[in-house]
């Protein structure tokens, strides 16, 4: 399975211009074209203010990834005027079945959240989460304990989380360790951050330990113009 990462910073680019129809084109050239991603995830891809309205055009997004927008039931947005929540957006592959949806709110001086997405894929069971987390680390250690409750809920599975994690050391940080958010999810670090010059490993894929596999930082012209962040696509396999 391989999943796909990118904080496109509301669409604008390192010209200051907000341009969705830039981000269309990249998703389809440089991201995600039809066929090489099952997952993709997307933050800050919803306008800031409430009612946090969508964007992108989804219909373009899906012509140019071949894959299909998660938030077709309205409980999984933040608003019917919403993409997503709070800019978390997920598109799977459209033989994908969801078979349980959460949306959690994740507490902050800034309104932050998680969508997380129990599917049948491939012939697997596993969880996608999907989130944007804080800056600051006592935030991101409060978020990620919050989603780890969250998880001890839920039935057991694999379950990959990704997003813009907003942890900058490359050996990892304490918000991401088994005792604090309850469950064993590991993944390579590579920076990202700037797009110009990236130094700081802000977007992971997380996972099992041994899981995330082959994790690459994306490049292209237009991914340098259309976004202050690179994507990152990883491979995961299957846990045991």
């Amino acid at each position: 399975m391989t999943a796909v990462s990118w904080n496109i910073h509301r669409a604008r680019g390192k010209d200051g211009r907000v341009d969705p129809e830039r981000v269309l084109a990249v998703l389809g050239e440089e991201v995600c074209p039809p066929g090489t991603a099952d997952i993709l995830a997307l933050q800050e891809a919803d306008e800031e203010p409430r009612p946090h309205r969508g964007i992108l055009d989804i219909a373009g997004v899906e012509a140019a990834t071949g894959l299909g927008w998660a938030h077709g039931d309205p409980a999984l947005r933040w608003s019917v005027e919403s993409h997503g929540f709070l800019g978390a957006i997920l598109f799977l592959p459209t033989a994908a079945t969801i078979r349980h949806g959460d949306l959690i709110d994740l507490p902050g001086r800034c309104h932050r959240g998680a969508v997380s997405l129990e599917i049948g894929l491939k012939g697997r069971t596993v969880r996608v989460v999907t989130t944007h987390l804080s800056l600051g680390q006592p935030l991101r250690l409060v978020q990620m304990r919050t989603i780890g409750q969250y998880l001890m809920r839920r039935p057991r599975m694999q379950t990959i989380l990704l997003g813009d994690l907003n942890e900058w050391r490359p050996w990892g940080g304490l918000a991401f360790r088994p005792g604090l958010t309850l469950l064993p999810l590991e993944g390579p670090a590579r920076p990202s951050f700037p797009a110009t010059r990236p130094l700081l490993p802000l977007d992971r894929v997380l996972s099992a330990p041994g899981c995330v596999e082959d994790l690459e930082v994306l490049d292209g012209p237009g991914i340098r113009a259309a976004s202050d962040h690179r994507p990152v696509r990883a491979r995961v396999r299957a846990e045991g």
